[in-house]
Formats: structure tokens, sequence, C-alpha cells
């Protein structure tokens, strides 16, 4: 069995530690945070700490924290060459303490606390400096249950930029289309169904393929009526925007 202290206690460090608490591989000893007040509802099923000098022996420390902690908080770990692995898709694996043995374990997905994670569904990239180190993580991405890659660091990067786009750009535009059809009291939820289709057809053929619209046909009129309807300026400049690209991807 693994042996795990995870450090933070954030979307990720939850979700992470609900999912290796039910695996028979792998056991969280200690879960440490800066503050306790984050942890203590699981005191009764884990250690708990804010005490980084109080941290247990473990054959893998999870820093699960932000990007800019990441650097510093490796530095004050109190052992040396010990597997210390961070879980940032950004972050430069060589960013963790020079003292310990590195990796990266990236979970490619999004998190909330209040939004139920099926690992299975999840996959983890796997990132290691000393090639021995890689079974160790294997091991603790397969029991977590999803598919796993093992990638090197520009890979994991682009991976991370285009998640931006697939995830967090995509939300932002929902958001939007949330004010539209708030703005003359129509019901996003009308919309749902055509977020989940969209989604479906990119798993069986890319995304090129799949495109269609007004701005794939190049529908002048339909652009312009789109485009005087929108009253915030900010959302005609993405709408032109988004437009432009398109039409220059799909050409004339």
């Amino acid at each position: 069995m693994i042996s795990v202290v995870l450090l933070g206690a954030g979307n990720v460090a939850t979700h992470l530690f609900k999912a290796f608490k039910t695996n028979s591989d792998v056991s969280v000893i200690q879960w440490y945070n800066r503050t306790l007040n984050s942890i203590t509802s699981y005191q009764n099923e884990v250690a708990i700490t804010d005490n980084i000098n109080h941290l247990a022996d473990a054959d893998v420390y999870i820093l699960a924290v932000s990007d800019d902690a990441i650097a510093r908080l490796s530095s004050k770990i109190p052992y040396e060459d010990k597997l210390v692995v961070h879980i940032s898709g950004s972050i430069n694996v060589y960013d963790l303490d020079k003292k310990h043995k590195r990796g990266v374990l990236y979970p490619l997905q999004t998190f909330s606390k209040e939004a139920t994670i099926d690992f299975t569904e999840v996959p983890i990239c796997i990132e290691t400096i000393d090639k021995a180190c890689y079974p160790i993580l294997k091991t603790l991405a397969k029991a977590l249950g999803g598919p796993t890659k093992r990638v090197n660091s520009n890979q994991r990067r682009v991976l991370h930029l285009a998640a931006v786009y697939v995830n967090n750009f995509t939300n932002q535009l929902y958001r939007i289309g949330h004010e539209i059809t708030e703005s003359e009291g129509a019901e996003f939820d009308l919309l749902k169904p055509l977020i989940l289709e969209t989604a479906k057809k990119i798993q069986n053929m890319s995304p090129y393929m799949a495109q269609t619209g007004p701005a794939k046909r190049h529908d002048k009129k339909t652009i312009s009526a789109h485009l005087k309807l929108l009253k915030n300026e900010q959302h005609k400049d993405i709408y032109n925007l988004l437009t432009d690209s398109i039409q220059k991807t799909h050409g004339s």
C-alpha cells in the first residue's frame, strides 16, 4: 500500500481525498493545510495538521495547492529524497525543490467542491524526472480509476492551455448566453440540450467538422441581426472576434 500525505484543502485536494480513501492500494495517512478550518470536518477520517514541520513520513507527498505556492511549500517539507508531486497543469516539475524526487499527477478535469466527480472519467497525466518513480505514480493514478497517460512538460502545458479554451472560456460563453436570454426573459434551460449535443458530437468527429452556424455559412444578414440585438459592447466584441475566427478557419 502506498502511503500519502495530502497538502492543501482546495477543490482538487478534497476530491482526491474522497477518491483515495475508498481504495485499498492507497492510504492517505495525513492531511496538511496552513489553516485547519477547511479540513476539521475530516479529522475523524484522517490525521490533520497545520504544522508543516509535523508532516508524517510517507511514500508520496501530493501538493494540491495553488500554483504560486508549489515551489515554496515543497522547500518546506521536512524530508529529503521523498517523492513529491504537484497536480498543476502549467507549473514545471523542476519548480519542486530539488532535494526531492519530483513528479506531476495532473487530473485533466474541472473541479468544484459542490460537484461530484467520477474519477473513472478523468484522465490522469503523469510526469516524472526519475523513471523509477513512474510506477508509483501510475499506481496512484490507477487507484483513482480513470485513464492514465504519460506526458512530458510541453505536452502537459499545451493540454492545460487547451483546457482553458474548451472549459473556462466556454463556460464564460455559457454565462454570456445566460445574460442574453435573461435580458428578454427567455429560458436558458432551453439551450441545455444544444450544449449537450455540441459536446456529444465531438466524441465522434473533429471540432472542425462539427462546426455549424451563421459564421461558417457567411450569413451576413443573420450576423448583422445578432449584432443589433447585442446591447453589451463587450458581448459584441466577443461575437465579432469569434465570427472572424470561424470564418478564417473555414474560408469563404
